[in-house]
Parts: C-alpha cells; sequence; structure tokens
C-alpha cells in the first residue's frame, strides 16, 4: 500500500471509521495468525488472539506513532498477547513427546483428556512462496512443519518468540528487542539459547525438507499411498514407509514405532472388521507437507469423516504419518472440507 494511502486510511481510523482500520489491517491478518499459531500450536488460539490483537490495535489506534512500521506495531501487539496467554496455557506437543511407543497387541487407549496436542494448519492459511528474507534462517514450510512445532514447544515462550522472529520471519535483533521491550543484549543470548535447544530437539530432522506436493516422485507416491488406504492392503503401505516410521493419532497418546509394528496395527485394527475396503481419501495440504482427509463408510454407504492425515516425506519415503482424530466436525470444517461423502 502506497504510503500516502495508509496515512490517509490511519487518519480515518483514528476519527472512528472501522472500515478503514480493516483495511490496514487486512493484509496482515494471515501471516498473525500463524505466527500465532506457531507460538500456540492451536489454529483456535491464534484465531482468538489474531481478534484480541486487532481489538487492542483499535482501541490503542492513538499511541501508534509511525516510528516502526504498521505491521511491526501489530507483531509488537500479537506476539505479548500470545506470549501472556502461553504464560497460563499447558505446552502443546505430539504423542512421541509425552509417551512411550506403543505395543500395537495392545488394546487402543482412550483420547489423552490431561494433554493438549497440536493442531494440524490448514496450507491454505499459509503463504508458502512469501519473499526471502536474508535474516532467516528456517523457509516456509518448515516453520511450520509438525517436527519444527514440536521442537519449538520446548522451549520458554520469550525464547520461542524471539526464534520466531529472528530466523523464521527474519527481523533484526534491534526489531525483535523492540517488540518484546528486552536489550538486543538479551535478545541475542535468548536466540542462542533457542537455536541450542531446537538443534538438540530436531535432532537430523533438520535435513529433511517437507516434500513439495507437485514434485513428480512425491506424487507418485502419494497416489500408491491412496491405493493401498483404500483397498486395505498394508503389504502395499508399508512398503512406502521406512524402517523406523512413526504413526501418531492424536488426541490418542497411542503411536507406533517401525514398519512390522505399524503393519501389525493396521493388520488387526485398522484395516480388519469394518474398516476393511471401507476407507477413502481426499487429498488436501496441512503444515506444508501432503495431508490426506479420511472416511469411513457405513452400512448405509455414505462416508463420513474419520482422520486427517499429515505427511512427513523424507528422500522419497514416508517417516511420519500424523492421523489426527475427528470426534467432531471442526477439524474438517477448518479445512473447508465435507463431513461426508457418498463417493
Amino acid at each position: 500500500m502506497p504510503q500516502s494511502d495508509q496515512t490517509r486510511q490511519l487518519a480515518a481510523a483514528r476519527g472512528g471509521d472501522q472500515d478503514a482500520f480493516r483495511q490496514l489491517t487486512d493484509p496482515y491478518r494471515r501471516e498473525l495468525l500463524v505466527h500465532c499459531y506457531r507460538i500456540l500450536g492451536s489454529v483456535d488460539d491464534a484465531e482468538d488472539m489474531v481478534q484480541e490483537t486487532l481489538l487492542r490495535a483499535w482501541r490503542r489506534l492513538e499511541t501508534f506513532e509511525g516510528r516502526a512500521s504498521l505491521r511491526s506495531w501489530l507483531y509488537k501487539i500479537a506476539t505479548n498477547v500470545t506470549l501472556d496467554t502461553l504464560d497460563h496455557q499447558r505446552r502443546r506437543t505430539l504423542p512421541t513427546a509425552t509417551h512411550a511407543a506403543a505395543d500395537p497387541r495392545d488394546p487402543l487407549p482412550g483420547p489423552a483428556r490431561d494433554r493438549l496436542w497440536l493442531e494440524p494448519l490448514p496450507d491454505t492459511l499459509i503463504d508458502l512462496r512469501p519473499t526471502v528474507n536474508p535474516e532467516a534462517h528456517y523457509e516456509a514450510r518448515e516453520s511450520v512443519s509438525l517436527a519444527f512445532l514440536a521442537a519449538l514447544q520446548a522451549l520458554p515462550g520469550r525464547q520461542r518468540a524471539v526464534l520466531l522472529l529472528r530466523d523464521v520471519i527474519g527481523w533484526n535483533a534491534s526489531e525483535v528487542a523492540d517488540i518484546l521491550s528486552m536489550t538486543v543484549v538479551a535478545v541475542n543470548s535468548a536466540l542462542q539459547r533457542a537455536r541450542t535447544t531446537m538443534k538438540k530437539q530436531q535432532g537430523s530432522s533438520r535435513a529433511a525438507q517437507p516434500a513439495q506436493h507437485d514434485d513428480p516422485q512425491t506424487a507418485a507416491l502419494l497416489t500408491r499411498y491412496v491405493a493401498a488406504w483404500e483397498a486395505a492392503d498394508s503389504t502395499r503401505l508399508i512398503a512406502l514407509l521406512r524402517e523406523d516410521a512413526v504413526v501418531t493419532m492424536p488426541p490418542l497418546p497411542a503411536w507406533y514405532a517401525g514398519r512390522a509394528a505399524i503393519q501389525l496395527f493396521l493388520d488387526t485394527v485398522v484395516f480388519s472388521g469394518p474398516g476393511q475396503g471401507r476407507l477413502r481419501l481426499i487429498a488436501t495440504g496441512a503444515n506444508g507437507c501432503p495431508a490426506f482427509a479420511v472416511y469411513q463408510s457405513g452400512d448405509d454407504g455414505v462416508y463420513r469423516a474419520a482422520a486427517l492425515q499429515v505427511l512427513t516425506i523424507v528422500q522419497g519415503q514416508i517417516a511420519q504419518i500424523d492421523d489426527f482424530l475427528a470426534f467432531d466436525d471442526r477439524l474438517f470444517f477448518r479445512f473447508g472440507l465435507p463431513v461426508v461423502t457418498h463417493r
């Protein structure tokens, strides 16, 4: 937006023009939501944070002096609102960080009500090809991957914010210091600690960039993946997995590690009984990764929402399937997916 237009809209907004305020702030809503989501790991919570950010910005518009950009000012409000919420909330994660791998011969446990799990983020909310900032250390897809987010949740809130503002968004230390009301020395110290923790948490996974959806090799892999699921063919499905592959099923705490355990689970639970031959997959995108909406049919032939799978693909093989179970319709609504289909 040209500076002259922004100046006019800012004057109008300060005069009480809510339409002018929306025109000023709407260009930043999506990136603010993703920023809050990275900190909290929840789309629902992030949406609340954006609403609170815009409410505070509207009420405090007279305090915006223009010395920093409007974008930076909104990030300052959003970051601090989100950190305040984080102080009163348990950290979100995936079952791999809270429970040992399950034995597929044991009965499935119920949902873990005492845990907060990471939520998947629709790709429609992410700018997957943003302007490259030379200060950024993470590319867009990696910075919203579930592996990155799970590692990020191990950081204290302020370190989490510093790492995101410096290494993901790419602002310099002085800008981050202003946003967080810290000194530059404190920002640099927090960043070093955050980077060290992230390196330990992620291990070798930094080398595994999320697969591009339109890569021919990935497309062929995903075609075989869908066919195996819909045919309830565990042998064909297991052939697509890494030897050390992992399957999680939030909100259930149980997860399975390795081809043998996963195949036994598929054969005795997922592909047995009423699940055999009654699954249909519809492609979508989540967290910068290939994803599928999974539907299961009943005796009436209607396919109903069952789960949303997010796939991590490493060097042409599936390394992890995070299978978010749909116990209500909210997950599918968030992705703009139908909850029933007659396919």
